[in-house]
């Protein structure tokens, strides 16, 4: 499970958020979240699902097995993007869509 260990702490890294956060996108408190990422345990199959899918990975590649490709640049500024709209209200997000509609739309 080391590198599910490695995988939580450089996924959250990544997306720029914290243990907190990460744990807060997943449903799980931080308590527990901080168990995983210490390796001192190791969640069960529904919980492994939630955190990959809060994360905007699979949980093979969580737990190292899909060793795929990095992301690129922009691959893993629109991973963050997905990841933050998991944690807000619908109404932010409608908010959001419509700004990144609008700028999308604006050629310069």
């Amino acid at each position: 499970m080391d590198a599910f260990c490695t995988n939580l702490r450089s996924r959250a890294e990544a997306l720029g958020i914290s243990n907190a956060e990460a744990a807060r996108r997943s449903g799980l408190s931080e308590r527990r979240y901080a168990h995983y990422v210490s390796g001192d345990r190791e969640p069960d199959l529904a919980t492994l699902v939630r955190i990959a899918q809060a994360l905007g990975m699979t949980p093979n590649q969580l737990l190292g097995v899909d060793e795929t490709n990095e992301p690129s640049p922009r691959e893993l500024l629109i991973q963050r993007v997905q990841s933050a709209a998991q944690g807000v209200s619908d109404g932010t997000l409608e908010i959001v869509a419509t700004q990144v509609e609008a700028l999308a739309g604006k050629r310069l």
